[in-house]
């Protein structure tokens, strides 16, 4: 089997398995009680990102040049990206629940590159002469690997959100300080019903009641939950931001070397920017000021529709220096 067909084979394959994927991971969070599907769907995970590796080394060899250079490469690469950090977001968190989130989004990703994209935009191409330097693998690869840092850190904040529906949780020590996990206790925080018991639970497991503010107190089983989301997401999302610096600054040196500007206001380079922004915003909310809970989850769930308009949206206007058909 050639490489061109050996690749066919692999992003359909990529995209059955994540399909799959996605239905046990939906259906163990609907059946907990339902033994082996959470192995299962960490199993599929890890397959599918095994096959999307193999897909981009195949393109590597076909090509000769690092498989960042059109749309499709740089799709399969994010979705490489999200099956890494899903599964060390998994055995961090020790939740199924991430791959609810998860594998819906690195499926649609890999449908999109393998059943919509033209054949003409699948194939590879020689490169243009701006991107035949050693700095695409530098600039390109970071900043995909951040983007998928922090589209999974940014799943996890929206996942907390739908976990505690709305409810103000307010965390305490799940992400404040160096020394990790750090006495935690946590509870819900609304203005209704001053009177209201609440649950508040503590790292030993034991649950006790509280006087706090809410007139419905969430379980501790979710407690503990929405505490392992909010303190997975800072960590991911702590990960992915000095990714995306170093990106950046790697792709300034690269465009001062190709164009003779180290920042152009380019559209891409604009909403780079932005991202970075909110993004910081984001550790600085919860590293100075303290915020734990919705309000940062918040801003991270915006960070996750701000990243796609960076990544993708900004080449739907095929305008910029960072237009090569579709290169991102």
């Amino acid at each position: 089997m050639n490489l061109v067909a050996l690749q066919g084979v692999l992003d359909n394959f990529s995209f059955a398995i994540l399909f799959a994927t996605m239905l046990i991971y939906w259906t163990g969070a609907a059946f907990p009680q339902i033994p082996l599907l959470s192995a299962l769907g960490t199993a599929g995970m890890a397959i599918a990102n095994l096959c999307i590796a193999t897909l981009l080394g195949a393109r590597w060899l076909e090509a000769g040049y690092f498989p960042l250079s059109n749309l499709y490469e740089s799709l399969f690469f994010l979705t490489w990206g999200i099956t890494l950090l899903h599964l060390f977001a998994e055995n961090r968190s020790e939740s199924r629940l991430v791959g609810v989130v998860t594998a819906p989004v690195a499926m649609a990703i890999t449908a999109f590159a393998a059943m919509t994209l033209p054949d003409t935009m699948q194939a590879s191409a020689p490169l243009v002469p701006a991107l035949k330097s050693n700095w695409l693998m530098m600039h390109v690869s970071v900043m995909m690997l951040s983007y998928a840092t922090l589209m999974v850190g940014s799943l996890l904040a929206i996942a907390f959100l739908v976990v505690t529906r709305g409810q103000n949780i307010e965390l305490r020590g799940s992400s404040v300080g160096t020394g990790g996990y750090r006495d935690r206790t946590y509870r819900l925080n609304r203005e209704e019903s001053p009177d209201s018991p609440g649950v508040a639970m503590h790292p030993g497991g034991t649950a006790v009641l509280e006087s706090v503010t809410t007139t419905e107190a969430l379980s501790p089983q979710r407690l503990s939950l929405a505490d392992t989301l909010d303190n997975i997401s800072y960590r991911v999302i702590g990960l992915g931001f000095p990714l995306l610096t170093i990106g950046i600054i790697a792709g300034a040196v690269w465009a001062n070397e190709a164009w003779g500007s180290y920042w152009s206001w380019d559209p891409k380079e604009t909403w780079a920017m932005i991202t970075w922004l909110v993004f910081a915003a984001y550790l600085h909310s919860r590293i100075t000021k303290g915020w734990q809970g919705r309000r940062p989850a918040l801003l991270a769930a915006a960070g996750f529709v701000v990243v796609w308009v960076c990544y993708l949206g900004v080449n739907l206007l095929g305008k910029g220096l960072h237009s090569y058909g579709w290169f991102l």
